[in-house]
């Protein structure tokens, strides 16, 4: 009786300690995202103003200036990226889910694994060597194609896991009446899916929206706004990187306030994908 009182204090005292360490690390782990946004914002919003947002870089030296051309080209970036990457992480998914063998599933899953875990500058680095070096010139295009890589495995397989959760009785359904099962898939698995394929889109853009390491290699900069897909354009995350390790306060009050509206851009493609979330799940 003695050892069985032991072992149940044991046991009860182990739960408790596990459960004030899980209470712990997840206290932290909202503490350290609390401490970071209200840094970014107590440091950046005093910065924002529309002049801010609307107007140009300027020379170092000057007052003024903003980021107006930095936020017109990552909106092309993005958009560039999605367009790429939507429709092939989309059909890849579609495969995946549908029409693959176990084994190339499996062989195509394992593939798309990796490359989530690809480093993005090891994804700059490729784009590099494949598109702005035959091209001998620093592009949106290469930018677009870097971004589109690294999203392109998160659509897939938020798009594998959002039709797989489509009852197998509603597929079944739509063969009983006939129709082929490329049609059964467009016309009822893929709207059944619909929500959770497009919050793996937003995942995939909140995603690319922050990244600089490969639009280094790519993207380069330009200060003087969009020319062409052939040519250097600017970004945010790049403009805040250089202005950020600048010399110039005036830059690195710059860089809080882009900081700041890239979280803000993030936070809000989170929320519209917690809202599509929970829609899917009602």
């Amino acid at each position: 009786m003695m050892i069985r009182g032991k072992s149940y204090n044991w046991r009860k005292w182990g739960n408790r300690i596990m459960l004030g360490l899980s209470a712990t690390a997840a206290g932290l782990a909202i503490l350290v995202v609390a401490m970071m946004l209200g840094y970014i914002l107590v440091k950046g919003i005093s910065f924002i103003n529309l002049d801010f947002i609307t107007s140009a870089a300027v020379p170092p030296g000057q007052e003024g200036g903003g980021m107006r051309n930095e936020l017109i080209g990552t909106l092309i970036l993005v958009g560039l990226g999605s367009l790429i990457a939507v429709p092939i992480g989309m059909m890849a998914g579609i495969f995946l889910s549908e029409f693959g063998s176990p084994i190339v599933q499996s062989a195509v899953r394992f593939a798309s694994d990796i490359l989530a875990g690809v480093p993005s500058i090891v994804v700059g680095v490729f784009a590099y060597a494949i598109i702005v070096r035959p091209m001998h010139s620093y592009s949106a295009f290469s930018a677009g194609v870097a971004l589109a890589i690294i999203m392109i495995p998160v659509i897939a397989r938020t798009t594998e896991e959002s039709m797989r959760l489509v009852p197998g009785s509603m597929r079944e359904a739509a063969l009983a009446l006939g129709i082929t099962r490329w049609r059964a898939v467009v016309s009822v698995v893929i709207p059944g899916a619909l929500a959770g394929i497009v919050t793996g889109i937003m995942l995939g853009v909140a995603r690319i929206a922050g990244e600089t390491a490969p639009l280094m290699f790519t993207a380069f900069g330009n200060s003087f706004g969009y020319d062409g897909l052939g040519n250097p354009i600017g970004a945010l995350p790049l403009q805040i990187y250089r202005y950020a390790i600048s010399p110039y306060e005036n830059w690195k009050q710059q860089a809080w306030a882009g900081a700041f509206l890239l979280v803000m851009l993030v936070l809000i493609i989170s929320i519209v994908v917690r809202w599509l979330s929970r829609k899917r799940s009602a």
